[in-house]
């Protein structure tokens, strides 16, 4: 019966790093309990049509929420395969008072001081396998503080180049090019370099697909509200005279294309066009799809 509630605690610890591998390093069409507790709060923050700063916070905070869930996953999943074994497998320092605790209650303690790498060392494994696997939970905690670091310093980058090309299109609404200004050799450039800034956000939400659920705040900076404008560039470039133009509006529509099926089938799931599938896209941040 003891190692069967260890197995147990060792199963949740293999699920909380699931996870954590699936979400930092191989991200699935599929997702995992990360991606299910960021859908959970998105949708919630949008059924309840909170203001649009709390909303903003929805993605740090899901972040911090699926850090935590992995964190207490490890720590108590820790404390499940130490409990069976608490007292005696344990040695406990002169004086401590520890072993007079419930025996769950030393094993949480335990495992968060072991997660954290403190070592106090007033409970200390005294067989030989949980000498093992007691440093091994360092190990684990040590990943885990490294993993969330990575994280945050990867998704903000990710954000950082979707808002650069909404603020690009936006820019370009304003400044309401003609189909003369288009179809020559600096409008072949541009379109180019839209597809490929495109090309580049359709990565991140492969790669990074949490940064979905991050709010880009004024409809300028949302690529939600600027899509639209890019697949009216394409359609000017597409109907252009000159054959760069005319290719690089290919590409363009090409890129929205790949990046239309990419939302739908991680997020949207409209089963519809491109330009259905931005209108959800725009929808679901709060937004009206812009039109240049």
């Amino acid at each position: 019966m003891k190692w069967l509630v260890s197995l147990i605690g060792a199963g949740l610890v293999m699920v909380s790093l699931r996870d954590l591998f699936h979400t930092l390093w191989h991200p699935t069409r599929h997702g995992g309990l990360s991606r299910l507790v960021m859908t959970a709060m998105w949708r919630l923050a949008r059924r309840l049509r909170t203001r649009r700063r709390v909303v903003g916070l929805v993605g740090p905070l899901a972040m911090v929420t699926v850090v935590g869930m992995w964190a207490g996953t490890v720590i108590i999943g820790w404390a499940i395969v130490y409990w069976p074994h608490m007292p005696g497998a344990f040695t406990f320092s002169p004086g401590s008072k520890a072993a007079q605790e419930p025996a769950l209650l030393d094993a949480v303690y335990l495992s968060l001081v072991t997660v954290a790498t403190l070592g106090l060392g007033d409970i200390a494994p005294g067989e030989g396998w949980l000498r093992l696997v007691s440093p091994l939970e360092a190990l684990v905690g040590f990943a885990l503080l490294t993993a969330t670091v990575s994280w945050v310093l990867e998704i903000y980058p990710a954000l950082t180049r979707r808002r650069v090309l909404a603020i690009r299109l936006a820019l370009l609404r304003d400044a309401d090019p003609t189909p003369e200004h288009l179809d020559s050799t600096a409008g072949a450039l541009l379109l180019d370099g839209l597809a490929t800034e495109v090309v580049r956000v359709r990565i991140d939400f492969t790669q990074y697909a949490e940064a979905y659920y991050f709010h880009d705040g004024e409809d300028h900076s949302s690529l939600a509200a600027m899509v639209g404008c890019a697949a009216d560039l394409a359609e000017h470039g597409q109907a252009a005279r000159r054959p760069d133009v005319r290719l690089a509006g290919d590409l363009l529509a090409g890129a929205l294309k790949d990046l239309a099926a990419i939302l739908d089938q991680r997020f949207l799931r409209t089963g519809g066009p491109p330009a259905e599938v931005f209108a959800a896209y725009a929808a679901d941040h709060g937004r009206s799809g812009a039109r240049s």
